[in-house]
């Protein structure tokens, strides 16, 4: 099979056409130039899109990301050769479909290929299906590694054996372990584990019924012999019910007896104490009584206060009086005339300029007056004197000066004389002293005035002590000369009051006596007919309250065994029949062995499908591991030579010379990559069909290969485009120059 011609709009793609050549076709083009996309393309139009494939967190599903960047809708055709001749695949949309449109016909003819469809195109075309082609002849981007497949392992085992390719190990194998897990995965999860647990829910039921039988026998004997204990108990308690009757009906004639005495008592009382007050009116006027005595000490506390508040008065007066300045002034009036004087002092003190300043004038006028006679230009012609002017104008200038100077000195000292007589009028010693003597005025008239309302307070308080004392004396002997007429003072009165309480507390126990007898003889039982004053019998054995709390114990141990035994009757009818749960416990032991037996086989069809596998690859793997060893020693020019898979398709490569292998995870990005094309050519040899190969693609394969593993590459690529055609896509100029001059066919995006 061969490509002729590829058109595509898809992706960044639009109207764009490729036409590879039969054997290698190199297509460079930088990175987004697209080759990528036309990788894609080819295998979207041989196989379609995945049905179940959407798009996830961080993945676009690829019916969505190579959706035409132009806004077209995506299409495309591909003519290639197959079986001698041409057909053309045409995609595109159909409905709200954007791929659902298909046809196949042939070229020359455009007649419909038969049996080809857009689900089978890719598998008949090239002849494995898409999971095989991915891993074996379309190398994507990045995607050179090979994973496990189920459909590349049918593959396998259908070239290992007779070509079937219905199965694959995985699948096998899968299908076992499913079947053996169903049964057992472990202790907990199975259709073993869910049979033992059942099983021993059975067992345990049954042997709970074994247990509850003795339990219910057990709680059923010790029932009868409670119920007995509590027929005896009982019987003991009316016999002592009987002798507590008769008991009573002794204590309540005796009750009645005294209850009579107790009223006859009461009744003789009465009659005097109903004449006196009521108790409380009594303690009223006892508390009265103890007032008035109170009353009575601070009425003589009060006439003792008032001639010590008189002299108190008369003694704050003479010190008023007998003040020397201010004399019978009042307080007003003594700071008023204080002030004044002080005020005066004052004025009096207050300092002006000395009088003596005044012969400073005189005397700079005396010396200006000099200097300028004497330093003043004088005629020649004159012959008087320099200071013969002075002579006259300085006596004068003196006189005057003196003449203004003494009525001030007068004055002064007259100022001074005045203001030395009011601080010794004061005996004072400046001008605050003098309003100090007139507070000190002012603080003994308070005290006076104070001194004056503490006598009045106290007379008046003195009048009232004396009116509240005779006013209680005379309703105190208004209030007992109803029951003691013969009372004349305090003394009677409280003579009379101590005889009236004490009757009315006689007459309160006569009374409470009396109902204390009557709410016993209410509170005990009338006696029954027959039982008055009946003689008592002799006292049954044991304590009636002993007796009594030993049958509250047994009717609670009653109810507990009724109550147990209820419990163990019910749990009984719960677990069912015994007979059914022998049969279910048989049912199950059977349904359990044949799940065993099930489980052994299962486990050892596993082992022999093992065994099978292993014979497989020993059939096939050599022969593919050899091709691979062989394209990897051409790659790496003779360093690695041997090449092999395992079960998980993940390769090994071993260096030539070594015998240890090593893993692709070990090796460097460019030698595994080298690996897995080697492994991949090798599984295109082996595992595609050879009749008529379908081409290889491979997309930036070689991008981590050195150039002189690059150039071993290209010659394994054109060797094997002998055989079939090979697509290689490239972002580097290096393949093109390498190639030079070989028969390729180049195409530049």
């Amino acid at each position: 099979m061969k490509i002729i011609e590829m058109t595509a709009t898809f992706g960044k793609l639009h109207k764009a056409t490729l036409r590879p050549g039969p054997g290698l076709t190199l297509i460079t083009a930088p990175n987004e130039g697209g080759k990528s996309t036309w990788a894609a393309f080819l295998r979207a139009m041989l196989y379609g899109f995945p049905a179940r494939d959407r798009d996830r967190g961080g993945y676009l599903a690829e019916k969505n990301r190579y959706q035409p960047w132009s806004g077209a809708p995506m299409e495309g055709t591909l003519v290639m050769e197959w079986q001698g001749r041409r057909l053309t695949l045409s995609r595109g949309p159909k409905g709200a479909a954007a791929w659902g449109a298909f046809s196949a016909v042939w070229t020359a003819t455009g007649e419909t290929v038969p049996g080809l469809t857009a689900e089978n195109c890719g598998e008949t075309l090239l002849g494995v299906s898409r999971d095989v082609f991915e891993r074996t002849a379309f190398v994507g981007q990045g995607e050179i590694a090979l994973s496990p497949s189920g459909d590349l392992e049918k593959r396998v085992a259908a070239l290992a054996t007779s070509g079937e390719e219905d199965v694959s190990y995985s699948q096998v194998e899968r299908r076992l372990k499913d079947w053996l897990n169903r049964r057992k995965v472990n202790s907990r999860v199975g259709l073993i584990p869910e049979l033992e647990g059942e099983l021993a829910v059975v067992e345990e039921a049954l042997a709970r019924q074994g247990s509850l039988l003795r339990q219910a026998q057990e709680a059923r004997q010790e029932k009868e012999a409670l119920e007995a204990r509590r027929i005896q108990l009982e019987t003991q308690l009316q016999a002592h019910s009987a002798a507590d009757a008769a008991r009573q009906a002794q204590q309540h004639g005796q009750a009645q007896e005294d209850y009579e005495t107790a009223l006859a008592e009461l009744q003789a009382i009465q009659k005097t104490a109903q004449a006196l007050p009521d108790t409380e009116e009594l303690r009223r006027a006892q508390g009265d009584l103890s007032y008035l005595n109170t009353l009575a000490a601070n009425l003589k506390l009060a006439e003792r206060a008032v001639p010590e508040a008189e002299e108190k008065l008369a003694a704050s007066e003479r010190a008023i009086r007998s003040d020397p300045l201010f004399g019978n002034l009042d307080a007003a009036q003594a700071a008023a005339r204080a002030q004044r004087d002080h005020d005066e002092l004052e004025r009096l003190e207050r300092k002006g300029p000395s009088p003596l300043l005044l012969l400073l004038a005189p005397l700079l006028v005396s010396v200006g007056l000099t200097a300028h006679a004497y330093l003043r230009p004088r005629d020649m012609l004159t012959s008087l004197p320099w200071w013969s002017g002075l002579a006259l104008v300085l006596p004068t200038l003196w006189g005057a000066a003196l003449l203004i100077l003494l009525p001030l000195l007068f004055r002064t000292r007259n100022r001074k004389r005045k203001a030395a007589g009011l601080l010794l009028r004061y005996n004072a010693q400046n001008s605050q002293d003098i309003l100090e003597r007139a507070r000190e005025y002012g603080r003994r008239h308070t005290l006076a005035q104070e001194a004056q309302r503490e006598l009045q307070a106290t007379r008046s308080e003195l009048a009232r002590l004396t009116a509240q004392k005779e006013e209680l004396t005379a309703q105190l002997l208004g209030f007992v000369h109803p029951f003691a007429g013969e009372v004349t003072d305090l003394f009677g009165v409280s003579a009379a009051l101590s005889r009236a309480l004490q009757q009315g507390e006689r007459y309160s126990l006569a009374k409470a006596k009396t109902q204390a007898a009557q709410r016993l003889l209410s509170a005990l039982p009338s006696p029954k007919a027959g039982e008055e004053r009946s003689p008592l019998a002799p006292a049954p054995q044991g304590d009636p309250g002993l007796l009594s709390q030993e049958l509250g114990m047994v009717n609670a141990d009653l109810r507990r065994a009724s109550d147990a035994a209820a419990r163990l009757e019910g749990e009984l009818r719960s677990l069912g029949d015994p007979a059914e749960l022998e049969a279910r416990r048989g049912q199950l032991l059977e349904q359990l062995e044949l799940r065993r037996g099930e489980y052994g086989a299962i486990a050892a069809a596993m082992e022999s499908l093992k065994n099978a596998d292993s014979l497989l690859r020993e059939r096939f793997s050599p022969a593919v591991n050899e091709r691979a060893g062989t394209y990897l020693a051409a790659l790496t020019g003779g360093k690695y030579d041997r090449a092999s898979l395992t079960r998980q398709f993940q390769a090994v490569a071993q260096e030539s010379g070594e015998n240890a292998p090593r893993q692709d995870l070990s090796l460097s990005g460019g030698a595994a990559q080298q690996l897995y094309l080697a492994v991949r050519l090798a599984m295109c040899d082996m595992a595609l069909p050879q009749g008529d190969p379908c081409p290889i693609l491979l997309d930036d394969v070689l991008d981590a290969f050195d150039d002189r593993r690059a150039g071993f590459a290209l010659e394994c690529l054109l060797e094997t485009a002998e055989r079939r055609q090979v697509l290689l896509f490239s972002c580097h100029s290096r393949e093109k120059t390498m190639l030079a001059g070989r028969k390729v066919t180049l195409c530049e995006g």
